[in-house]
């Protein structure tokens, strides 16, 4: 059975069942059991084997009889919002807006406050420039890396190497050079009226000079600009392209035919490509991949630099480039903390900030409360936490709301006690989602119930002893089944029993309606209660419930109450 919880300090134990429990945490077991003994010696002595009322005790007779049964931990304890917020400010300035009040309905997100942030954007400004010039720096830092890589500015072959692997190169060394001799170019003049209709692409025709040996070529090149010559003909000049057999060279000279129409002069044949390949950044060469006589395509990599110095650099400019997006980032942080928002969806309870007032940095703004559904904490006992789990239904009440019971949930159950006196207890939340005419900070009563029997046979709790018997009187039905007590008075019964309360305990079996039963009731010394003897007759011999070894006459727990003791 239960007795009620409390969100303080747990009062005394009262049941039976805790009784045992609670003098061992108080260290007065031995000396009350002790004392116990020595009356029932004294007693034994006095009176012998007489009756109970001969030795001077009283016995208390009650009926078994029908009753509703509920055990239930019960407890009290003050309501909280099911989520608070004090909403503060990081910045100090001049509050701008602050357009809401006091009971408005407001959602997570929404703009509670803006204060004036003339006095960062200059501070911001900057350091978005800063992290301009970093980038800068560092882009151009990654640029001169991969110029380390010494590529063909043109697609052609290594006439010449100036370096070899291990040279330290300096920027504008000159490391090769190409020559593209399997392509020639012939750069001539047409009347620029026919210049007008060619296309880069075209087919042309090219005829050598010395041998009047025609070759196939392609127009690559045509000038925009007209070049006036001597007789005021105008021209315009046109690159053709010509693969070289191997017997073209540059003392040779040719006339070219395009689309029917001639060249107005003839030229001496070139190289499609001569390029003089320098180094753009210092270094050392690492590796050579062409070598002299070699093809390389536009792009194709020569040689490769190595530079511990530029790597370096490039390591910094990282670090810059880095320390500037954290420094900027700070600034937007600080930014951010111009505009507050709310944090949850709730209520606003109160408002210490208006609109024109200074906001100083770490003080409430205003306060928020979800108030979707209320919360509460019963602190229950240790001998009781066991029976609480997730889920379990309670009945709450409130001296505020008069005639309303309403229902909750427990939804946690911690295992972090709090030990105070000797008793441990534990903090168990529960949830209240029917909230009308409830307040946070309301006292409130809540019960959960454990077991509940309704219509059943009951005893008085202090009526069950020890080893699940009961005295019942010589004349109930029942104790027939039952062992005599010595005077014939009293027989004691065993029963199955099933739920219990702070009261009554159920009987399943061992006793009917119209049995009657008797026990000792409680007394109280030093702020304890003890029970005095279980049953009729002395000490031990005869007596059924006496005082045998293991404590055979109290009954369980040494009291009435039956069952547990409370919080």
């Amino acid at each position: 059975m239960k007795s009620p919880v409390s969100n303080k300090a747990a009062p005394d134990r009262k049941g039976s069942g805790r009784l045992a429990e609670t003098l061992l945490r108080k260290k007065v077991l031995l000396p009350v059991l002790a004392c116990l003994l020595a009356g029932a010696i004294a007693l034994r002595s006095l009176g012998g084997g007489q009756p109970a009322s001969a030795a001077g005790l009283t016995y208390t007779t009650a009926p078994v009889e029908r009753r509703d049964i509920t055990a239930q931990i019960t407890g009290s304890g003050a309501l909280e919002a099911a989520n608070s917020y004090s909403v503060t400010s990081l910045a100090e300035g001049n509050i701008l807006t602050a357009d809401f009040e006091e009971g408005d309905q407001v959602e997570e997100g929404t703009v509670l406050y803006t204060i004036d942030t003339s006095d960062l954007s200059s501070t911001l400004e900057q350091a978005q420039l800063s992290l301009d010039q970093a980038q800068r720096s560092y882009d151009s830092r990654v640029k001169d890396l991969e110029k380390l890589s010494v590529t063909a500015p043109k697609a052609g072959r290594v006439l010449s190497l100036e370096v070899e692997e291990g040279d330290d190169v300096s920027a504008g060394q000159t490391v090769a050079i190409l020559r593209n001799s399997d392509v020639m170019t012939l750069k001539v003049p047409f009347l620029s009226d026919e210049a007008a209709g060619f296309y880069v692409g075209q087919r042309a025709s090219v005829t050598l000079e010395s041998t009047f040996e025609a070759l196939e070529g392609t127009v690559s090149k045509i000038d925009r600009t007209d070049t006036v010559l001597e007789g005021n003909m105008i021209v315009r000049y046109v690159t053709v392209e010509v693969s070289n057999p191997g017997a073209l060279a540059l003392d040779q000279t040719g006339s070219v035919t395009i689309g029917g129409c001639a060249s107005a002069g003839s030229a001496s044949f070139a190289y499609a490509a001569e390029e003089t390949v320098t180094a753009e950044v210092s270094g050392q060469v690492a590796s050579i991949r062409a070598q002299e006589g070699d093809w390389v395509d536009r792009a194709g990599t020569i040689l490769t630099l190595t530079s511990d110095s530029l790597d370096d650099s490039v390591q910094s400019a990282a670090d810059s480039l880095r320390n500037a997006q954290l420094s900027l980032e700070s600034r937007q942080d600080q930014l951010d903390n111009y505009t507050i928002t709310s944090p949850i969806r709730g209520t606003v309870i109160d408002k210490n900030y208006k609109a024109g007032e200074t906001s100083e940095a770490g003080k409430v703004l205003c306060s928020i409360y979800d108030l979707s559904y209320l919360t509460m904490t019963l602190s229950v006992d240790e001998l009781d936490i066991s029976d609480i789990e997730v889920g379990q239904k309670v009945s709450i009440t409130a001296d505020a709301v008069e005639g309303k019971t309403y229902s909750g949930v427990v939804t946690k159950v911690s295992v972090a006690g709090t030990s105070s006196g000797g008793t441990t207890t534990y903090p168990v939340t529960v949830r209240i989602d029917e909230t009308e005419g409830l307040l946070p900070g309301m006292n409130v009563d809540a019960a959960i119930t454990l077991q509940s029997a309704s219509g059943v046979l009951a005893i008085p709790a202090g009526a069950l002893n020890r080893g699940n018997t009961v005295l019942v009187t010589a004349d109930s039905p029942s104790a027939a089944n039952g062992t005599a007590t010595e005077g014939g008075e009293y027989c004691s019964v065993p029963v199955e029993i099933g739920a219990s309360d702070s009261s009554y305990i159920q009987i399943l079996s061992g006793l009917q309606e119209g049995d009657t039963v008797a026990y000792i009731p409680t007394t109280s010394s030093g702020g304890f209660d003890v029970m005095m003897g279980g049953m009729p007759g002395g000490m031990g011999g005869g007596m059924p419930g006496g005082m045998p070894s293991g404590g055979g006459g109290m009954p369980s727990g040494g009291g009435p109450g039956g069952g547990r003791g409370g919080f």
